[in-house]
């Protein structure tokens, strides 16, 4: 489990096709996420990995084809700059909101906007994942827990404050970029538990 608040920028070491799937090898060398060891969870671009082995500065992860083929790791490539959060612990502060590690889809920043010190991002979305976005509410892009400022038919919008874009790969964002998305668990939840009574709405005995 995870809460969308980034502790550092890793960088892509190495990254090993292996059939559909990829190892991939992450330079970090950063205190918060320094101390991961064999078989921990760590978030890479909002997708949860395990720990396989240590390499130098950082961890070897292995990504299945599954997640390959749900997830813009699959396109990783040496030099290439990721989010990373470490696991949850009981007892921590919770900065963002409830994030799992587990992609729904791949978006596509359509557009990124200046207004005044933020930066507005538009991010088009498959239906699956809007349908749980709503205005003000809770998204995961690339692992960063992020506020929704508008939700339409095709794209969400989020604004971005500098030290958002300075300590995450946002700053790198631009139109065209692909980013992983997890949607609000709390809203999926619902919806599931609420299907079985849908049909029951104004219903009368």
């Amino acid at each position: 489990m995870f809460t969308g608040i980034v502790q550092a920028v890793g960088r892509i070491a190495a990254a090993e096709k292996r059939g559909d799937g990829l190892r991939i090898a992450l330079d970090i060398g950063v205190r918060d996420v320094a101390d991961v060891a064999v078989g921990d969870s760590i978030a890479v671009n909002g997708c949860c990995l395990t720990v396989v082995a240590e390499s130098g500065a950082g961890f070897v992860a292995d990504v299945m084809p599954e997640t390959a083929r749900r997830t813009n790791l699959g396109a990783l490539q040496a030099g290439d700059a990721v989010n990373l959060e470490a696991a949850l612990r009981m007892g921590d502060r919770i900065g963002g909101h409830m994030v799992t590690g587990h992609i729904d889809a791949v978006g596509l920043v359509a557009a990124c906007a200046r207004e005044a010190n933020a930066v507005l991002v538009r991010v088009e979305a498959p239906v699956e994942v809007l349908r749980y976005v709503v205005e003000k509410g809770c998204v995961a892009v690339d692992g960063i827990s992020l506020t929704v400022v508008s939700v339409d038919a095709a794209s969400f919008t989020v604004s971005l404050i500098p030290h958002t874009m300075a300590v995450t790969v946002a700053g790198r964002w631009a139109p065209g970029s692909t980013v992983n998305l997890e949607a609000d668990m709390v809203a999926k939840y619902v919806e599931r538990g609420l299907t079985p009574y849908a049909g029951l709405a104004g219903r009368q005995e």
